[in-house]
């Protein structure tokens, strides 16, 4: 599942840290569901938007906060190109918020799921590709 490059580390070293990274990206990515789900429940409910639009909105403004947590504290990356960094990590986050929005069109659309439901279900897909590729291309250990 993650294409990680062994040099020096032993492999249980490198597992632990990995495991170590993935539970601080997903406690960086529950801020991000917090501000996510405010912003959509505000922009949905209160502001009539379109539900995907909405929903993207809330998503790109959680990715935003979260490559700043996630660079400091997360992956303790040290680059001082931090706009080509958020570039990569916005990019990847684009493709995670199609991931997203394809998830939910079809949990809503085809399966007749509950809206907030299935957006919880897809940041539980999108989180996998997020953390996966931000560890192998955006943050580089």
């Amino acid at each position: 599942m993650f294409c990680i490059f062994v040099t020096q580390l032993s492999v249980p070293t490198l597992m632990s840290e990995l495991i170590f990274k993935f539970i601080r990206f997903c406690v960086v990515g529950f801020s991000g569901m917090l501000i996510d789900y405010s912003l959509t429940i505000l922009g949905k409910e209160k502001l009539k938007i379109n539900k995907y639009v909405a929903n993207g909105f809330g998503f790109i403004c959680a990715a935003t906060t979260n490559f700043f947590f996630n660079k400091f504290w997360t992956f303790e990356d040290s680059n001082p190109d931090q706009l080509i960094q958020y570039s990569k990590y916005l990019s990847i986050a684009l493709v995670g918020l199609g991931i997203n929005t394809l998830v939910i069109y079809l949990l809503v659309n085809k399966k007749d799921m509950n809206f907030y439901l299935a957006k919880l279900i897809a940041i539980a897909v999108a989180i996998v590709w997020n953390f996966t590729a931000n560890y192998n291309f955006t943050f580089l250990q």
